[in-house]
């Protein structure tokens, strides 16, 4: 059936196929297919015995404060919302996207220390992207965090040559800020749990390319001990210590395995004491 000629004007041409969108429609399309996959991932089922735990904790020591921020903990939307761009796989295509999504820049305006090669970006209503599936021998394009976790690395400072230790490394995301940030002369990446030392050892694989990674040790040891192993080795360190991790475990299936983790959280300010207090003696 041939159209009339006033109505075949009306109609858009034809894409080829295997024609490439305009830059626009391929960014628009891209962030529909970013949304859809993370729609229906992040449902998940609060546990009430956890729950009750924070509120009596919680009420006594935040006061007014807790209603808010139990909104966030237990909205998944809101974790990791902050899209940190990896400088080593940079695609034009994914900013584009992010822009359409209405993401901005994280951090604007005058700061002691923000490096140009730093890109961090959120949007107003927080929407978490889904995070990229590690491939060997393939770097991911972006690292999925809370945007406050970068503060520690600005606060940091690091220059390119300084010697850098990393103590609780894992599962990776400061230390790939770092390195995002500068070229340490060099980096130690500290993790003591086997199996997080092992994902920590994966992130690293999943975001830094061979030339650097070769550069990076990664290490097993008991943090309280490496300040007497290795005393004034380093130029910075950062220390995010282990916490007791609230926003995974109000979420937890296993009920004992969530009861018995606030009984062990009451023990993490005694280890957090004892990591930060080997780089301060003598």
């Amino acid at each position: 059936m041939r159209l009339p000629c006033a109505a075949a004007r009306l109609l858009p041409p034809p894409r080829r196929a295997g024609a490439a969108l305009p830059p626009r429609r391929a960014a628009a399309r891209a962030a529909e297919q970013l949304e859809n996959k993370t729609k229906g991932k992040l449902q998940k089922q609060i546990c009430q015995v956890v729950l009750d735990h924070f509120e009596k904790q919680y009420t006594k020591e935040l006061g007014d404060t807790w209603t808010s921020v139990r909104d966030v903990l237990t909205y998944p939307l809101c974790w990791q919302y902050a899209v940190l761009l990896n400088k080593f796989s940079q695609s034009a295509e994914l900013e584009d996207t992010l822009r359409v999504k209405g993401y901005h820049p994280a951090f604007q305006g005058p700061l002691p220390y923000l490096p140009a090669s730093l890109a961090c970006y959120i949007r107003r209503t927080p929407e978490r992207l889904p995070a990229q599936k590690h491939q060997a021998g393939k770097l991911k394009e972006y690292y999925l965090l809370n945007a406050a976790s970068l503060l520690p690395v600005l606060a940091l400072e690091v220059k390119d040559g300084e010697d850098v230790l990393d103590l609780c490394a894992a599962p990776g995301g400061k230390s790939v800020a770092i390195l995002q940030c500068a070229y340490p002369g060099q980096f130690h990446c500290n993790e003591y749990d086997d199996l997080r030392s092992r994902w920590l050892k994966q992130t690293i694989e999943s975001f830094i390319p061979d030339p650097l990674i070769n550069l990076i040790m990664v290490s097993k040891l008991d943090g309280r001990q490496i300040g007497d192993l290795k005393p004034e080795l380093y130029d910075k360190v950062l220390v995010d210590a282990p916490c007791s991790n609230d926003r995974s475990w109000l979420f937890s299936s296993d009920i004992q395995q969530a009861t018995l983790r606030l009984i062990q959280r009451k023990e993490l300010s005694s280890l957090q004491f004892q990591l930060l207090s080997f780089f301060f003696e003598g």
